[in-house]
């Protein structure tokens, strides 16, 4: 299958390419990236990197390295669902293993596998930034901090049932969010 962006995607892809001189065409490579993986089936086939490359007058090396660089690109099919927990530093001092055999099991998958019902693919990834709140996750482009057995059923329960997720900061819960609003006076 050769991959080819939609009039709409094309148009967007365009003027992004028009903020950029000819010869740093490169500069938009992670936008399109995204909208790449958004287009295709939510991965990043060899045959979908190479059209990128094409777009943007790159090698294809130049993009595989990017693409296998940053983990919110995925190189193969994954869920409708990618839970992506961190597993470096705090949050591995504070139970990322124990969290992600606990949610492999319960979907029952290994590592970058798809469950069975197509919902779910868990990765575990490198630092996210959230050292404070560990051990944490990133679901889609939202945090979910202060992982515990029971908030990782809640999520999946509700994500198996369609629900939304609205999942706040708890000031009781999270330092970060404690430092970031300081001190209450009363």
């Amino acid at each position: 299958m050769n991959p080819t962006f939609s009039e709409s995607t094309l148009s967007k892809i365009n003027r992004l390419l028009s903020r950029y001189p000819a010869d740093k065409r490169k500069s938009a490579l992670l936008p399109l990236l995204h909208m790449a993986q958004a287009e295709f089936g939510g991965y990043l086939s060899p045959e979908t990197m190479d059209y990128v490359a094409q777009l943007l007058t790159l090698r294809p090396i130049e993009v595989y390295e990017v693409a296998s660089f940053y983990t919110m690109f995925h190189k193969q099919p994954t869920g409708k669902y990618v839970l992506e927990v961190c597993r470096t530093g705090p949050c591995a001092l504070n139970g990322a293993e124990s969290i992600i055999d606990y949610i492999t099991r319960k979907i029952g998958v290994t590592i970058n596998e798809i469950s069975s019902d197509g919902l779910f693919t868990v990765k575990e990834v490198e630092c996210l930034a959230s050292c404070g709140t560990a051990p944490m996750m990133q679901l889609g482009e939202r945090y979910i901090e202060n992982l515990t057995e029971q908030k990782i059923d809640d999520i999946i329960d509700r994500l198996k049932h369609g629900e939304r997720l609205d999942i706040e900061p708890n000031p009781e819960n999270s330092i970060l969010f404690r430092s970031c609003q300081g001190q209450s006076n009363g």
